[in-house]
């Protein structure tokens, strides 16, 4: 299929595009940043140039993976992020139902379900555990919200068109450092989160063809590396994360210890993929497990660490 995906020259589509291709797509790629993918420069929020390159390249699929992200907060005021997110995706969307495309993947974020009170800690029950039904929604930044009604855009236009859309909640999977944690850091914070939110490039990758192979209806995804918890450790997650750890993982604070690491103490919020893999078959090939052979080997880690990336932009606004 001649696929068009949005966020090309960005950091998951840099790594979509070759994968797209080796499975025998053609990609259209669609950004305002120069990169090895991208065939179109511009802007997702530019309607008329939206609509043209649909129409011009005999676009099949849309995967639009370009979106204003949290970091991009900073950089960008809100009507940047409801121009690019939202009225970006409605265009994309409309676009497609024109052509009479048969599927559509959105990348979301599970940003959007990380309310004020979920950010604060762990809940009544323990560890937050976090799947495709967790409610209400409640976003607390501009990008929640964006991407939270961008979601809602897909839904209706899926079940006003027939279309077949994938909204795809991945968990954290960018290479830069966290912007609010400081204790610990880098790839240290990094490969914590496997325990509880996030997963490879490669993986989210990986996600977005299967979605796009495999997506009947109008359905949403969480995607995160699979945790090694079961949800009746929830409680314990809250109050003594490493004690839990060690059951599954006996030798990962030794391990640890090794490399000048810590474990989380406690594990407030666990995201699960379960649904990925019951619909989807997709189940992301680097998990904490895959951590912990690293440090044994003392091979390099099996994840992206850069803390200079910044999302690529070109006197506007990305793609």
């Amino acid at each position: 299929m001649r696929i068009l995906l949005t966020g090309s020259s960005g950091w998951l589509g840099r790594h979509l595009a070759p994968l797209l291709a080796l499975r025998g797509h053609e990609v259209i790629g669609l950004d305002v940043a120069t990169g090895a993918a991208t065939t179109v420069l511009g802007s997702v929020a530019d309607r008329a140039l939206v609509f043209r390159t649909v129409a011009d390249h005999g676009i099949e699929a849309v995967i639009h993976s370009g979106a204003l992200h949290k970091p991009d907060i900073a950089r960008f005021g809100r009507q940047a992020f409801v121009d690019v997110n939202v009225t970006g995706t409605l265009n994309l969307l409309e676009a497609a139902v024109d052509a009479g495309h048969a599927r559509f993947v959105f990348t979301s974020t599970t940003s959007l379900m990380v309310r004020d009170d979920v950010r604060a800690g762990a809940g009544e029950h323990g560890a937050w555990w976090m799947d495709e039904a967790f409610g209400p929604l409640a976003p607390r930044n501009v990008y929640g919200i964006t991407k939270r009604t961008a979601e809602d855009l897909c839904r209706l236009v899926a079940r006003e068109s027939g279309m077949a859309v994938a909204i795809l909640r991945t968990g954290r999977f960018f290479p830069e450092d966290d912007d609010t944690h400081v204790v610990p850091s880098g790839p240290n914070l990094k490969a914590n989160e496997f325990l509880n939110r996030r997963l490879t490039v490669g993986d989210a990758a990986l996600a977005h063809l299967a979605a796009l192979e495999r997506i009947e209806g109008c359905e949403t995804f969480v995607l995160s590396a699979p945790p090694p918890f079961a949800r009746e450790d929830a409680a314990e997650l809250a109050s003594d994360a490493r004690a839990v750890i060690a059951r599954y993982h006996p030798d990962a604070a030794d391990l640890y210890a090794r490399a000048g690491w810590v474990l989380p103490e406690r594990i407030e919020r666990v995201y699960d993929p379960a649904k990925a893999a019951r619909l989807l078959g997709w189940r992301a090939e680097t998990d904490f497990a895959a951590i912990l052979t690293a440090l044994r080997g003392g091979a390099e880690m099996p994840f992206a660490h850069d803390p200079e990336w910044i999302s690529p932009v070109l006197g506007g606004l990305p793609a």
